[in-house]
């Protein structure tokens, strides 16, 4: 009985500590550490919610650029920074990829990082050349199956998202196209216009100025959900492949083990932030979609993730590095 009275003595005490912890937070600046170099969407997304944070909280949230290593280097600073909330991680999904991309990676996304908020979702379409008689996926899907190893799609490169996205797309339609790999994103856009290919997964900005002057035909669009930006183009998921679902996400983790009370001080604003009519019309200017959620949301979202591109990158035939 005794030893039963101290534990729940002990709990209650650390709940008041987290609590006490959570109403001084933060007294000081917050690193925002970006793995990415500067100029790129995690970059926009983080320094737009480190000014906003700034506002809210009187106190200053610095964005700190630590490209290399696939990421790796910034991200796992943050996985050994102190567990106090002042050290924070920007990043995206190539966090979930690089699980299976790299052969050491010193440390594993789902229990070396704690979840805090998913801030935007940067969904991909799915477009094909004027050139393909193809006007909707189940045409593009039926062609590619008269055509075995005929249809060509570009990508950013192997093991991108425009890769991965496609090995998805074609492991799911029980479906043989060819790849054929190109150095960045406006390349793999530039040979798509160019008819040098027939299809490609691209991101929105890219892509839909293109379609409204004719120059590609987009099919339709990655995400779970049809986009506000272009609300009459159809999913994937509802033109008969209902487990598709291709999307880069923009999220912030904390290190392991950061008190759970200043976690959900964290996700609480990001939250109040991405409802802001401005915000909202910022980030869907900029083709994100804003998300927001739970940080136990965020971390289901993160295990889905890494299954759905382990397997993706194990049939692409992709070695870790």
């Amino acid at each position: 009985m005794k030893a039963t009275t101290t534990r729940v003595l002990t709990l209650l005490a650390l709940a008041a500590h987290g609590a006490a912890i959570a109403q001084s937070y933060p007294a000081k600046p917050i690193r925002l550490v970006n793995p990415f170099a500067p100029g790129g969407g995690v970059d926009l997304v983080a320094r737009i919610m480190a000014q906003k944070f700034t506002e809210s909280w009187g106190q200053p949230v610095v964005v700190e650029n630590r490209p290399g290593a696939g990421t790796t280097i910034g991200t796992d600073s943050v996985v050994r920074a102190a567990r106090d909330g002042y050290t924070l991680l920007a990043t995206s999904s190539v966090i979930a990829m690089n699980v299976t991309l790299y052969r050491k990676l010193p440390f594993d996304p789902i229990t070396d990082l704690a979840p805090v908020v998913v801030l935007a979702e940067n969904p991909n379409v799915l477009a094909v050349h004027p050139s393909v008689p193809a006007k909707s996926v189940q045409e593009l899907i039926k062609l590619a199956r008269a055509k075995p190893g005929q249809i060509t799609y570009s990508s950013a490169g192997i093991g991108t998202p425009t890769h991965l996205g496609m090995i998805m797309f074609a492991s799911l339609a029980k479906i043989d196209m060819l790849h054929v790999p190109y150095k960045g994103g406006g390349p793999s856009i530039s040979a798509l216009l160019g008819g040098e290919v027939h299809a490609a997964f691209a991101n929105i900005p890219g892509i839909l100025p293109q379609a409204r002057v004719g120059k590609v035909r987009v099919l339709a669009v990655g995400s779970a959900k049809r986009v506000e930006m272009a609300p009459e183009i159809p999913t994937v998921a509802e033109s008969g492949l209902p487990d598709f679902e291709l999307t880069m996400w923009h999220a912030i983790f904390a290190p392991p083990g950061t008190p759970r009370s200043i976690i959900n001080q964290i996700n609480a604003e990001a939250n109040r932030i991405l409802r802001q009519p401005e915000m909202r019309k910022f980030f869907l200017a900029n083709a994100l979609v804003p998300i927001g959620g739970t940080p136990d949301a965020f971390g289901d979202l993160l295990k889905i993730d890494v299954a759905r591109w382990a397997k993706a990158i194990t049939e692409a035939g992709i070695t870790p590095e």
